[in-house]
């Protein structure tokens, strides 16, 4: 491992603040900040707002930049590139690490290496940035992976956190001053740090690279080479998965025929596929997705267009998190919708009161402790109420083991919006 490393901080957009939260629970990492951004201002922004975190308590701490969606096979290798660099980091240097290539590959960023850097010395290499390079086409990346000089942006960095104030104050003033505002500004609530809305909302939108490593006099790179993948494509998972002798990844319930290098992922259903190769089949409640393996990184140009046809689905996953547990809807129709409600031990729902919706619950696992204006009662497995209209209601989590219930809502509007909450534990606006 890295030796005096301190508890880890996460910056991930507010929506996503319960998913977070529940996967550094599940990995047993208390986090020292969670910290959620109103919008997306790509990563120079979120890295500013990690640095004034970082130097809060008046220290001036490295740190140490890692994008959450990368795999890395070889953790040791990584680490040691990580002690290597802290001398280099420490003295002023801003540290990228470039992943050495495997292959001419056009989806990723380059960095071109300049001058062996002079202080490198003892466990590897670092080199001067002379350029960052855009995403080369395949006679482009052949040239640069047979040079020898060009590695990977992987978007893992390391310096210390007031070099990279200064040097973003330097070249994009009016975005740290809008980090240092919505900062100053923030508000606290269950663990989780909201920046505040307007100022962050006005922040330039700007990535490290362009912001910063591009311009600065101090950029070095420390090539890396660890098994390193982004898995920013289905066909990444294929990539790194464990493949059968016909060269295909399946997870879940999956019959292959006659199929061969393909990735399949079945969620909620079984998926079969007869005669095909070089596929990526996704089966999730929300959507199937078919593609070629090779066309997995234009995925992104559905969301878009799910959005310019005004497609609820570009917005709402059927399974949403909460920080009481999550729900999933089933079924839907003009007047009724159907869910299944996850409530974690010892957890409870807000008190909350709906205008236009009536609802029956059905508990099918654990123990519900329910109160409806001034009634308690407590249900178990195969036992039901039913709560009107108008009526003020709490469900909570008395036990043990997860409680999980079906809901049937029924009336005439059945947003989610439709909301009128008391005294909100998780402090939810």
């Amino acid at each position: 491992g890295v030796t005096d490393l301190a508890k880890p901080f996460v910056v991930c957009n507010e929506s996503h603040r319960f998913i977070v939260d529940e996967q550094l629970e599940l990995v047993q990492q208390k986090p020292s900040a969670i910290i959620l951004e109103p919008a997306g201002r790509n990563t120079a922004p979120a890295v500013a707002v990690a640095a004034l975190q970082a130097m809060a308590k008046g220290q001036d701490p490295l740190i140490l930049i890692l994008p959450a969606d990368h795999v890395i096979q070889q953790p040791k290798t990584l680490c040691k590139a990580i002690e290597f660099a802290k001398p280099l980091a420490m003295n002023g240097k801003l540290i990228t690490f470039g992943i050495v290539p495997a292959e001419p590959e056009t989806g990723y960023g380059y960095i071109k290496r300049g001058v062996l850097e002079e202080n490198s010395e003892g466990g590897g290499e670092a080199f001067k940035v002379f350029r960052f390079e855009e995403k080369p086409d395949r006679q482009t990346a052949e040239s640069y992976l047979e040079s020898g000089d060009y590695y990977w942006n992987s978007g893992m960095f390391m310096f210390r956190a007031s070099i990279y104030l200064s040097e973003l104050e330097k070249f994009e003033p009016e975005m740290l001053a809008c980090c240092k505002e919505a900062f100053a500004k923030s508000q606290h609530d269950n663990g989780f740090t909201f920046l505040e809305k307007d100022s962050f909302t006005r922040c330039p939108s700007n990535s490290i690279d362009y912001a910063v490593m591009e311009n600065t006099e101090n950029a070095v790179v420390v090539p890396l080479d660890a098994g390193w993948n982004d898995v920013g494509s289905w066909s990444a998972l294929w990539d790194i998965g464990k493949k059968d002798s016909a060269g295909n990844c399946l997870k879940g319930d999956v019959f292959c025929n006659d199929t061969t290098n393909t990735f399949v992922q079945a969620e909620t259903r079984m998926v079969a596929t007869i005669g095909v190769k070089d596929l990526v089949v996704i089966e999730t409640a929300d959507a199937v997705l078919v593609c070629d393996r090779n066309k997995s990184q234009d995925v992104k140009d559905i969301p878009s267009n799910l959005k310019k046809r005004g497609r609820s689905e570009a917005k709402l996953h059927r399974k949403v998190s909460r920080p009481w547990g999550n729900y999933e809807s089933i079924d839907q129709g003009d007047r009724f919708q159907v869910k299944r409600i996850t409530v974690k031990p010892g957890a409870s729902l807000s008190a909350q009161m709906h205008h236009h919706r009536a609802e029956h619950w059905v508990v099918v696992k654990g123990t519900a402790k329910i109160t409806k204006n001034d009634e308690v009662i407590v249900l178990s497995e195969n036992q039901s109420t039913y709560i009107p209209l108008g009526v003020t209601h709490r469900l909570e989590n008395p036990g043990k083991i997860p409680l999980e219930l079906i809901e049937v809502q029924s009336g005439s509007y059945l947003g989610e919006d439709d909301i009128v909450r008391f005294d909100d534990v998780y402090g939810r606006r």
